[in-house]
């Protein structure tokens, strides 16, 4: 494992040609659950300075990383090679969601000039990363790239944007460990 200051020039390079990363976030304290979620789709991920990422967090079934930013900000992007050489970038840092809503929102989304589609789009997550790390990724097998798969697009093409705000408010209003997560949510009954 080698520690980085910065991501730059050959760290960078790799970070955006990979066509998936996953997230990890945890709630504060001993107890509930340690989330880790895999992100694709070309477009909807920016590396914004040397101390600096951010990703589209489309709507989807859960948005644990959206709560557990919200408590306590910690957050690890990874990104590993499935092609080429073997090569694993994890990303710590401090992490917020700017949700659709917030006034910084459309500022922050075109930082992401090619997005496959924008309207399904529930937060930015911005990242301040304080961590820059590499190790040898021997163990990641090798698999072949097909291509971003197109249903998330497509099932938010259907809804409007007050569909999609009532899907906030019903599917995302808390997380798995009753933490609120978006404002314009709240649990039903």
């Amino acid at each position: 494992m080698k520690l980085h200051e910065r991501i730059d020039g050959r760290l960078r390079d790799f970070i955006e040609a990979q066509p998936m990363f996953f997230v990890a976030t945890a709630p504060s304290g001993p107890d509930g659950h340690v989330n880790v979620s895999p992100k694709g789709m070309g477009g909807t991920f920016a590396v914004l300075g040397e101390h600096r990422v951010a990703y589209l967090d489309y709507h989807g079934s859960g948005a644990e990383t959206t709560a557990h930013l919200s408590e306590n900000g910690r957050i690890t992007l990874m990104f590993c090679a499935f092609q080429g050489p073997p090569n694993i970038v994890r990303l710590h840092g401090r992490g917020r969601a700017v949700p659709v809503d917030a006034p910084e929102h459309a500022e922050l989304r075109r930082l992401f000039p090619t997005p496959p589609d924008t309207h399904g789009v529930r937060s930015v997550i911005d990242v301040a990363v304080e961590r820059v790390s590499d190790s040898c990724g021997y163990a990641v097998p090798l698999m072949s790239y097909e291509g971003d798969r197109d249903l998330l697009i497509r099932a938010h093409e259907r809804r409007s944007d007050a569909d999609l705000t009532e899907y906030r408010r019903v599917k995302n209003g808390v997380s798995i460990d009753g933490r609120p997560i978006f404002a314009d949510a709240a649990p039903e009954g």
